[in-house]
Formats: C-alpha cells, structure tokens, sequence
C-alpha cells in the first residue's frame, strides 16, 4: 500500500467524517457546561438568604467579602451560561464562567481537597477543561459570534481556523 493510500485511509477519510462535526460538537460543549452553571446560579438565587448564609459561613472567598463575593458567583453563573448557549462572545464568556469554576474551587477548596469529595473536584476539573476547550476553539458556527462575523464578511473575535 502507497504512503498517499495510507495517507488517506488514516487521514483524509477521518477528516472528513468528523470534521465537519466541530461546530455541532462546540455547541454541545457550550450547553453542557452552561447548563450546569446556569442551573446552580438559579438555585442561589432562589434561596438567596442561604445563598449569603452559606457565603458567610462555608464558602471562604479570597479578597472579596462575602455579600460581593455572593452577588458575583450568581451573576456569574447566571450570565455567562446564557452568553454561552447563544455563543455571543463566546471566548470571553468561556473565560469568565472559567474563573467562576476557579473561584468555587478556591473557595471551598476545605470541602473539595478533603477525602471522599474526589468526584466532586473531578467535575470542576471537567468543566474548566471543556470552558478552555471552547476559549481556546471559540464557539463554532452555531453561535451569534460566526452569523455576526459572516454579517460583518471578515473573520472576527471568536473564531478560529478550525471553527469556520
């Protein structure tokens, strides 16, 4: 078999089987994740008198007091994902619900590093991988940032090569 066959076979082939498949993968990407944020966002606000208990007395944020640091981590969670399902600036929201991710780990790193909470840490993990995957690929074609760059006819902030 020619190096062009095998070329082909292990490359050219996959290529276009999946390549096509980035923009609907992002899109499941940027919902995942949002989804998950958003839903603990609405929770906190649904309870807001827990939500600032649980600021005072169990989450430790550095630098910000509890009530700032309260308001914050909700809006976070409540705007970011939702900039992120409709991927309008879309690198930025990822970044932002990034450092949201971040700063939940540092403030209940006690609870998180500790012993049988593994899973728990894990997940953090998980969604600040997927929130770089999609700073680092933007958020595809299915997102207001592509129809506003197509609107515009230039490539424009979120969007990569790949993600055109």
């Amino acid at each position: 078999m020619s190096l062009a066959k095998i070329t082909n076979l292990l490359v050219d082939i996959p290529t276009r089987l999946f390549g096509s498949l980035d923009s609907v993968f992002l899109l499941a990407v940027r919902l995942w994740v949002g989804w998950d944020f958003f839903k603990s966002g609405l929770i906190k606000i649904g309870s807001w008198q827990t939500t600032l208990a649980l600021f005072q007395s169990e989450y430790h944020t550095p630098v910000l007091p509890p009530y700032v640091a309260a308001v914050a981590g909700t809006a976070g969670e409540l705007v970011f994902p939702v900039l992120l399902f409709v991927g309008l600036a879309g690198r930025l929201s990822a970044l932002g619900l990034f450092f949201v991710n971040v700063m939940a780990v540092v403030s209940y790193a006690d609870v998180l590093l500790s012993e049988g909470f593994e899973a728990a840490l894990a997940q953090h993990y998980l969604w600040g991988f997927a929130l770089v995957v999609l700073v680092v690929f933007g958020p595809g074609k299915v997102s207001l940032d592509y129809l506003g760059t197509r609107y515009r006819g230039r490539a424009g902030i979120g969007l990569t090569a790949h993600a055109v």
